[in-house]
C-alpha cells in the first residue's frame, strides 16, 4: 500500500484532537439565556479564537452579529494567485434535554464503544475540530496550498440569523471560491457523502387563549373553553391520517431522486420502536429531503407533576416546519399562520408569532470543488464512491452565502451520521470518521489548489 504522509500525520495527531475537542464539549454553549448563562458562548467563541491564533491565522476576530452572538473569524493566507476556501463550523449547540438521560455527562466528553459522547461532539464542534486536523496535517507536509478562511458561527442552532445578517452587511468578508460547510454528515459510517440538498424551515409559536384564569374542572368543566383542548385540535390539523403534513396550500407531494434511504435502514437509524408505523407516503428519501414535514416541538401548559383538577385558559406550542428546495420558507410561513388561524376551535384567540426562518438549498455539484471532494474520498475511503444525498435539517447560512458569492462553490460534508444522534441525548462522534474526514478535507485542498493551476 502506497504511503499517505497526510494520512499518517492526521493519525498521529488523533489524541490532541480528542483532548482539544473535550475542552471545547466542556462548555455549554447553547445561544439561549434562558437555557445556559451567555459566558459560556463568550467561552467558547475564545477558545475558538485562540485555536485560530495559535494555527498561524491573521485578523482573528470575534464577530458581534445583530443577534447578540459571536462568530469567530479568522484569515490563513495561501500562496500568490492561490484560490480561496472558506471553512464553516458553529461551536453554539442544543440544549443538553433529559440530563438523567444521559449515559455521561453531556459536556464531559466521554469514550464509550468506540465513539466519543458529548454534546456538540459532531454538531458541530468535531466540525471545526475535523478543520484543524486537516490544515494541521496539511502544515507539515509542505504547507497550505490555498488561503483559508474559517468562520465559525454562535447561533447557528437557534436559527436567529445572526451571521446571515452580518455577511449581508459585509459582503467581502466571507467571499471564497469554494466553501466547505462543515456540518453535514455521512449517508452512514465509512460511506463518504456529500450533501447537495437541504430544507429550510421557519419556526413558530401558537398561543391559544380561552379564559381569564384557570377554572375549577368541576364546576366548569365541561361547558368552559379549554384552551389545551384547543391547541391539540390545532396541533391535529397538521396532519392527515397517516402522518403525513398537511399546511393547506403547501406542495407535499414531491419525489427526491437519486441515493434512496431503505426503510428497514431508517428505522434502525431513528430507533423507530417495534411495530410503530412510519408517518407519512412514499419513499423515506421523499418524506425526508424532498417534502415538507412538521413537527411539535414542545408544548407550555400545566405540568402533569402537581397539575390541579382546572380547565386550563391559556396553552403554547413551537412548531417547526421543514420546508423543501423548489419551495419559499417565507410562502410556507403564510400559509402556515394561516392554516393555524383557520383551525382554530371554539373561536378561541389565538397568535401565532414566527422565532426562525431559513431558506431551503441546492448545490450545484458538478464543479471542479464537487471533482477535487470525490478525489479526496476516494483517498480517505479506499473502495468507496462519494454519494450525494440530500438533508431534512436547514443551514439558512447556505442559501446566504450562495446569493453573495454565486460562482462559489459549497460543499457539505461532517460529522453527523445516523449514529451520532445529533439533537438528542447521548450524542457522540465517530472518531474513525473524525480522521477521515480530516483526510478527505486535506487532499480536498490539496486537489482543489491543483484545479486551479491546471
Amino acid at each position: 500500500m502506497t504511503a499517505n504522509p497526510i494520512a499518517e500525520t492526521v493519525a498521529s495527531l488523533m489524541p490532541r484532537a480528542k483532548a482539544e475537542l473535550a475542552e471545547l464539549v466542556a462548555f455549554e454553549s447553547v445561544a439561549d439565556p434562558a437555557v445556559a448563562p451567555g459566558s459560556e458562548c463568550e467561552a467558547a467563541a475564545d477558545w475558538v479564537a485562540d485555536a485560530l491564533r495559535s494555527e498561524g491565522f491573521q485578523d482573528v476576530a470575534l464577530l458581534a452579529t445583530p443577534d447578540g452572538s459571536q462568530s469567530v473569524y479568522g484569515l490563513l493566507p495561501g500562496p500568490e494567485g492561490a484560490p480561496t476556501v472558506l471553512l464553516y463550523a458553529h461551536y453554539d449547540v442544543q440544549p443538553k434535554l433529559d440530563e438523567s438521560a444521559w449515559v455521561s455527562p453531556p459536556f464531559e466528553l466521554t469514550e464509550r464503544d468506540g465513539r466519543w459522547f458529548g454534546r456538540g461532539a459532531a454538531d458541530c464542534k468535531g466540525g471545526f475540530i475535523m478543520h484543524l486536523l486537516a490544515l494541521r496535517a496539511l502544515r507539515a507536509n509542505g504547507g497550505v496550498p490555498v488561503s483559508v478562511k474559517v468562520i465559525v458561527e454562535g447561533s447557528e442552532e437557534q436559527g436567529t440569523g445572526g451571521l446571515e445578517r452580518y455577511a449581508e452587511a459585509h459582503p467581502g468578508l466571507l467571499a471564497a471560491d469554494a466553501i466547505v460547510i462543515g456540518d453535514a454528515g455521512n449517508f452512514r459510517v465509512g460511506l463518504p457523502t456529500v450533501t447537495a440538498t437541504l430544507r429550510g424551515m421557519t419556526m413558530v409559536r401558537v398561543t391559544v387563549d380561552t379564559l381569564e384564569g384557570n377554572l375549577h374542572s368541576g364546576q366548569f368543566g365541561g361547558a368552559a373553553p379549554d384552551a389545551l383542548a384547543a391547541l391539540i385540535r390545532v396541533l391535529d390539523s397538521l396532519r392527515a391520517e397517516d402522518g403525513s403534513t398537511v399546511v393547506e396550500g403547501l406542495d407535499t407531494g414531491a419525489a427526491w431522486e437519486g441515493l434512496q434511504y431503505p426503510e428497514a435502514d431508517f428505522r434502525k437509524d431513528a430507533r423507530v420502536l417495534d411495530g410503530v408505523d412510519l408517518l407519512g407516503r412514499g419513499s423515506v428519501a421523499d418524506r425526508i429531503w424532498a417534502s415538507p414535514a412538521v413537527t411539535v416541538i414542545g408544548i407550555d401548559c400545566s405540568p402533569v407533576a402537581g397539575a390541579a383538577p382546572s380547565v386550563p385558559a391559556s396553552a403554547r406550542a413551537q412548531i417547526s416546519l421543514r420546508v423543501p428546495p423548489g419551495q419559499d420558507a417565507a410562502e410556507a410561513t403564510k400559509l402556515l399562520f394561516a392554516h393555524i388561524e383557520k383551525h382554530t376551535p371554539w373561536n378561541a384567540r389565538v397568535s401565532v408569532e414566527q422565532v426562525g426562518q431559513g431558506q431551503p438549498f441546492l448545490a450545484d455539484a458538478g464543479g471542479p470543488a464537487y471533482t477535487a471532494m470525490a478525489d479526496a474520498m476516494r483517498v480517505a475511503y479506499p473502495g468507496q464512491e462519494m454519494q450525494t444525498a440530500g438533508m431534512g435539517g436547514s443551514i439558512p447560512l447556505c442559501n446566504t452565502l450562495s446569493e453573495l458569492y454565486p460562482s462559489a462553490e459549497i460543499l457539505l460534508i461532517g460529522l453527523s451520521e445516523p449514529d451520532a444522534r445529533i439533537h438528542a441525548v447521548n450524542e457522540s462522534v465517530s472518531p474513525q470518521e473524525l480522521e477521515r474526514l480530516s483526510v478527505a478535507e486535506a487532499h480536498f485542498l490539496v486537489n482543489y489548489a491543483r484545479s486551479h493551476r491546471a
